[in-house]
């Protein structure tokens, strides 16, 4: 092996701080506040708080049992049938979610936002059923585009912390380029439609 070839342990080290401290639960954490603050301010939050209950807190929680019992290694889940098996406990907590906050009239913008996981979600099992695209691009990427669409085009400078997830996610080895531009693309373009479509 060539010194080329080599993993910089430092910059490895970067990569992993990057991809856990920008994990998908802190995107998820992030939108949520930052659009029901936007939507009704103290009282928006504290039905995003509802969201991320069912979106992030249940989830982790789900998977951080899963890593106990040694069912995957990590909160990535790489291998496709626990990643997939994980993907529907979260599919039906953001779905508890939605159906809670619609019977329960929160606010529009609100519903929208968590719709918009679901979905995306979807589209994310049924891309793992084949192949493994990066969630933690299409999350991340969802965020910034619905987070433009609330607060106007600064936010899409967000992106820039899209691309250095991308880049950790390639470093680490856990994605290909193309898993990482497929994963922000298809979050882009889910989130984008439904939330335009329901907010």
């Amino acid at each position: 092996m060539s010194s080329t070839q080599i993993p910089n342990p430092s910059i490895r080290r970067t990569a992993h701080l990057i991809s856990e401290q920008l994990h998908p639960k802190t995107w998820i954490v992030v939108v949520c506040l930052m659009i029901g603050w936007h939507a009704d301010r103290l009282q928006g939050v504290v039905w995003s708080l509802v969201g991320v209950l069912f979106a992030a807190v249940i989830p982790i929680l789900f998977i951080d049992h899963g890593i106990k019992r040694g069912q995957w290694g990590d909160r990535n889940v790489g291998a496709r049938k626990a990643r997939l098996l994980v993907m529907a406990v979260i599919l039906l907590s953001v779905l508890a979610c939605l159906t809670l906050m619609t019977a329960l009239n929160a606010p529009r913008v609100l519903s929208a936002l968590v719709a918009s996981m679901l979905v995306t979600l979807g589209a994310l099992a049924l891309v793992t059923l084949a192949w493994k695209i990066s969630v933690h691009q299409a999350v991340s990427a969802g965020a910034v585009i619905m987070l433009a669409q609330t607060y106007g085009p600064w936010a899409l400078l967000g992106y820039v912390l899209v691309a250095v997830v991308g880049w950790s996610r390639i470093e680490l080895r856990d994605h290909t380029p193309t898993q990482v531009i497929a994963g922000t693309l298809l979050g882009t373009a889910v989130a984008a439609v439904t939330f335009a479509a329901l907010r």
